[in-house]
């Protein structure tokens, strides 16, 4: 009994109106926590952080590359929770979630690509190699911008729901592939400092303003999140209200000969 009542709460958000009551809350707070370490973390990236011993002031691009490209995978994870607890439990807002995530993980993959490259420039005299890492991600934004075109191109909104929560739980298997290849495959990009098992290899001064700026990250992805969820749980309760307004109008059309004598 004690389980049940703990999770209770988290089977109410899955109600529209509890969820949209929630989220209005939170969300200006969360916003405003957001830009409040975004200042704190590109201040200590830009004027406390130092330059690093070999790659100089381009080491900066770092603060921005590596939190775009940790929530370009978080965020396709929550696309592949979400999609799994679509096809489970058949809920709506599984299937919101999963569609407000998708558009948000393609701008996060792209700014990671962008940094990447120019990052790369310097590093290793071009801005683009198809090395394991870059490319694997690559194939992560095709993935985001396929999820998207699959939702667009089909009408049926719980054929399209149903279509790409399968693409994207089969779509997971990159996820690995992008964390591993630099150990997989000799790749010019260079291997996990920060999330690894013997502990981070960064400098404190180094280490400090990036996990600012990630959490920074995760907390802007939330805020974006909710707000396209209740953005989209509004979208579907307009076209409800027009099928239902559609369906009012044509059951109170005349049928038959009364049809025939109203003409």
């Amino acid at each position: 009994m004690k389980a049940m009542a703990s999770i209770a709460p988290v089977y109410q958000l899955a109600n529209p109106t509890r969820f949209m009551a929630l989220a209005a809350r939170i969300v200006p707070w969360l916003a405003g926590l957001t830009v409040v370490l975004f200042a704190i973390g590109l201040y200590m990236a830009f004027f406390i952080a130092p330059p690093d011993y070999q790659q100089g002031e381009t080491v900066r691009i770092m603060y921005i590359h590596v939190p775009a490209a940790w929530l370009a995978m978080m965020c396709y994870g929550v696309i592949a929770i979400s999609s799994f607890g679509y096809l489970v439990f058949r809920h709506p807002m599984a299937d919101v979630s999963a569609k407000a995530a998708a558009p948000i993980g393609a701008v996060f993959t792209a700014l990671a690509l962008i940094t990447g490259s120019l990052w790369g420039k310097p590093m290793w005299g071009t801005y683009w190699v198809w090395d394991a890492r870059l490319t694997s991600v690559l194939i992560l934004f095709f993935l985001y911008l396929g999820l998207m075109a699959l939702r667009n191109g089909v009408e049926d909104e719980t054929l399209a729901g149903k279509l790409t929560a399968v693409m994207a739980l089969v779509g997971t298997v990159i996820l690995p592939i992008i964390k591993f290849s630099v150990d997989w495959w000799n790749t010019l990009h260079q291997p996990a400092s920060v999330m690894r098992i013997g502990g981070p290899t960064i400098h404190p001064s180094i280490l400090w303003p990036l996990l600012v700026m990630a959490l920074a990250f995760t907390l802007l992805f939330v805020v974006l999140h909710l707000k396209a969820m209740g953005n989209e749980v509004l979208r579907r309760r307009v076209v409800a209200l027009r099928m239902r307004a559609v369906q009012r109008a044509a059951n109170l059309e005349p049928q038959g000969p009364a049809r025939e004598a109203a003409e």
